[in-house]
C-alpha cells in the first residue's frame, strides 16, 4: 500500500503548498482522494499516470477539496481517454461538473459516472474482488465524508514442501489456496492448515479530512492500519477550530489513540504556521506513531 500526498494544506494554494489531494495505491488499484486546485500539476510532478486513475473520491464541496476536478476531467479528454471514470462525492457534485462542462463545451469523450452520496450513516460505495471502500461520516460546515479502504483477505499461501510430500496434483492448488481441505486417493483428508500458510494480513487506510472532533467515527476506523486525519490547528487556535469545525493536532491524536490505529498521518495544516513540525510535537504528547504529510511525500506500508 502506497500513499502519495499531492497537497495537504488548508485554505488557499500557495507557490510552495497545495490544497488537499492524495493518491492511494492498494492492490494494484489507484484511487485519487480529493482534488484541490493544482492536482493535475502535482500528478505530473509525482509522475503518476493519469490513465491509471479510474475512481475519484471527493470528501466535500469546499473549493480546496474539489476545484481541480473539472480541469482533470477535461484533461482526460484532451489525452483521448476512453476508459470510464467514476466520481464519488456529495449530492450536487454532478450538477456542478455538468454545468462547467456544458458552458465550456468540454464534454468528455469517455463515460463519466457520478455516485452521489447523501447518507449520514457509513455505507459501502465501492467493492471488487480485492477491496472494499466505505464512507466515514464526518462533521463539518457542509455534508462531508471520509473514506475507509480495506483490503479483502488474500488467498492462503501454498506450503509447497507439504503439498509435494502428499503428491497432490497441481490441478488442486487453487482449491487449496482457497482454503479447502484435500482428500487423497487413499481416502485420507488433509486439513488445509497442513498445506498452506496464513496469508499476509489485509491492510486498511482511513482518510478523514475536514471535521470537528468526532468520536462517532471511532467504531468505523477502529484498528485501522493507517489513519490520515486533519489537524488544521494547534492548541493555541482551539477556539478557531471549534468555530470553523476543524481539529487540532492533539484532537487528531486522541482519535487515533481511542481507535487503536497503528499509524497516524497528520495533514490539512493551516498556512498560518511557520513549521509543521509543531503539529507532530503536540500530537506526540497523546499518540506516539505520528507521521507528517507534506506535498510530494510518499509513504509505503
Amino acid at each position: 500500500m502506497n500513499l502519495t500526498i499531492l497537497g495537504c494544506y488548508a485554505a488557499t494554494p500557495r507557490t510552495f503548498t497545495n490544497p488537499t489531494a492524495q493518491v492511494l495505491e492498494i492492490r494494484n488499484r489507484l484511487f485519487l482522494i480529493d482534488c484541490g486546485e493544482g492536482t493535475q500539476v502535482q500528478l505530473r510532478k509525482n509522475k503518476i499516470r493519469f490513465s491509471k486513475i479510474n475512481h475519484i473520491f471527493i470528501s466535500h464541496l469546499h473549493g480546496d477539496h474539489f476545484f481541480g476536478l473539472v480541469g482533470l476531467v477535461s484533461t482526460f479528454s484532451l489525452l483521448n481517454r476512453t476508459t470510464d471514470l467514476h466520481i464519488y462525492g456529495p449530492k450536487g457534485i454532478q450538477e456542478i461538473i455538468d454545468l462547467q462542462l456544458k458552458l465550456s463545451n468540454s464534454w468528455p469523450g469517455y463515460d463519466l459516472f457520478f455516485h452521489e452520496l447523501e447518507s449520514k450513516e457509513s455505507e459501502v460505495i465501492f467493492e471488487d474482488d480485492k477491496l472494499i471502500v466505505k464512507t466515514i461520516p464526518l462533521k463539518h460546515r457542509v455534508y462531508t465524508n471520509g473514506f475507509l479502504f480495506q483490503e479483502k483477505i488474500k488467498e492462503r499461501k501454498l506450503n509447497l514442501d507439504a503439498v509435494q510430500n502428499y503428491e497432490i496434483d497441481k490441478c488442486y492448488y487453487q482449491n487449496i489456496k482457497n482454503g479447502k481441505d484435500i482428500t487423497l486417493e487413499d481416502g485420507r483428508v488433509i486439513e488445509n492448515n497442513k498445506l498452506t500458510f496464513d496469508p499476509v494480513p489485509p491492510l486498511s487506510y482511513a482518510f478523514c479530512s475536514d471535521t470537528v472532533y468526532n468520536e462517532n467515527i471511532i467504531p468505523i476506523i477502529n484498528d485501522v492500519d493507517v489513519l490520515y486525519h486533519e489537524a488544521t490547528f494547534l492548541d493555541s487556535e482551539e477556539t478557531l477550530a471549534r468555530k470553523t469545525m476543524h481539529c487540532t493536532a492533539k484532537e487528531a491524536a486522541t482519535i487515533a489513540l481511542k481507535a487503536n490505529v497503528k499509524q497516524l498521518i497528520l495533514g490539512h495544516y493551516s498556512t498560518r504556521y511557520d513549521s509543521i513540525a509543531l503539529f507532530k510535537e503536540q500530537a506526540e504528547t497523546i499518540f506516539p506513531n505520528i507521521l507528517l504529510a507534506d506535498d510530494g511525500k510518499s509513504f509505503e506500508f
